[in-house]
């Protein structure tokens, strides 16, 4: 997920990149992004896999819901 949330984050918000990366902060804040979406995934996982979701299902309405949380921030404007 850090992999991706770089790569997101260069190419759509190149501000908060360089923000970051003079204040030394880029590499700190994207395996923040990555450890909040991969407990939020396995907690929203469960949750459906409870409801009867398939682990497929569960996983991939889990990636929908947090994904634009930590990984495909809003593009800047």
């Amino acid at each position: 997920y850090g992999r991706m949330a770089e790569k997101h984050w260069r190419e759509h918000c190149p501000s908060l990149v360089r923000t970051l990366e003079a204040t030394g902060r880029l590499h700190a804040m994207l395996l923040e992004a990555e450890e909040k979406t991969k407990d939020e995934m396995m907690d929203l996982t469960q949750q459906f896999r409870n409801q009867g979701l398939t682990p497929q299902q569960a996983h991939d309405r889990a990636w929908e819901m947090v994904r634009e949380s930590y990984i495909l921030l809003p593009p800047e404007s």
